[in-house]
């Protein structure tokens, strides 16, 4: 068993959030603040990341998750190997400026660890990346070519930042692109080169309660719509028993769209009362919010968050 799993069940609940360049940087979301698309680089020079580590020592989150990328080209840090592959310049598709780094650094001022979110299919939506990654929209089953290059994509994080990332949420690796518990381990051989005790978790989509999915998850990917479910043990196959759900609200009320938006969909009495429950059964609960392109977190969520210090 992963030695840091009982130091993952001991931080009890954190904050999950996205930053995405279809997110905060896109016309029309609410994050984005009206500020219109820009150029990517600037776009994340942008965000203050010692306002993000204040907020979150001020509710008393023990740990962050926070998105590399997702589905597109744009990643929040430099990487050769990404533009190698792709054949893009520096700072054409990762950002110039290290995020993942500056962002250690400022939640480390208060002892705050750092999940990184990865994804099994890569920038399979972009029609350059894709191709070059070795997997597009709609082309079928992954094949080996893409497991490794985005492998080693992920093994340059890595190594650049050691055990400073204590564990990786890996969305994607669903059955129907033909995932197995063998090509997750391809993928987390690259995602564990530069901290061999990193906590996996490999997500095969929402269900109806948290189950386990693959041998190779050290935790529970959990990833639900609402903060309902509860453990009746604490570990399921051998995965620490964990969940992540929203606490937003879409705007059109789907409760599918609430990912990285305002507002609350339950109560602090309620949070307060089913954190406590997860934690007595030995679960951990990670809680998605709004993170608005400066830095600043949804002031309504906030006020919630803060019943939880100190739970």
């Amino acid at each position: 068993m992963n030695p840091n799993v009982d130091w993952f069940r001991d931080q009890k609940w954190g904050i999950f959030t996205h930053y995405l360049s279809h997110e905060q940087n896109k016309p029309g979301t609410i994050t984005n603040m009206n500020v219109g698309q820009l150029d990517w680089n600037i776009h994340v020079e942008g965000l203050d990341v010692n306002l993000i580590a204040q907020q979150l020592h001020e509710i008393g989150a023990r740990y962050l998750m926070f998105t590399v990328m997702q589905g597109q080209r744009y990643l929040c840090a430099p990487n050769a190997t990404y533009d190698s592959i792709c054949g893009f310049k520096p700072g054409e598709a990762c950002c110039e400026r290290d995020l993942i780094a500056d962002l250690i650094a400022a939640l480390d001022k208060y002892n705050i660890a750092l999940f990184l979110y990865y994804t099994g299919d890569g920038p399979h939506f972009d029609p350059i990346a894709g191709p070059a990654m070795g997997y597009a929209v709609q082309q079928g089953p992954l094949t080996d070519d893409f497991l490794h290059n985005w492998s080693d994509v992920g093994r340059e994080y890595s190594m650049r930042y050691g055990e400073k990332v204590k564990g990786w949420w890996v969305d994607g690796c669903y059955e129907f692109f033909h995932y197995t518990p063998e090509k997750h381990a391809i993928l987390g051989r690259g995602l564990k080169a530069g901290n061999p005790h990193a906590l996996m978790a490999y997500n095969g989509g929402v269900m109806k309660r948290v189950e386990a999915y693959s041998s190779e998850d050290d935790y529970t990917c959990g990833e639900m719509n609402d903060f309902v479910d509860l453990p009746d043990r604490r570990f399921l196959n051998g995965a620490q028993w964990h969940t992540l759900a929203p606490l937003g609200i879409a705007p059109d009320g789907n409760e599918w769209g609430s990912w990285c938006k305002p507002g609350c969909k339950r109560s602090a009495e309620y949070m307060v009362d089913y954190i406590g429950k997860v934690n007595e059964r030995q679960g951990i609960v990670t809680i998605d919010i709004a993170l608005f392109r400066d830095g600043y977190f949804d002031p309504e969520q906030m006020a919630l968050l803060k019943h939880l210090k100190g739970m």
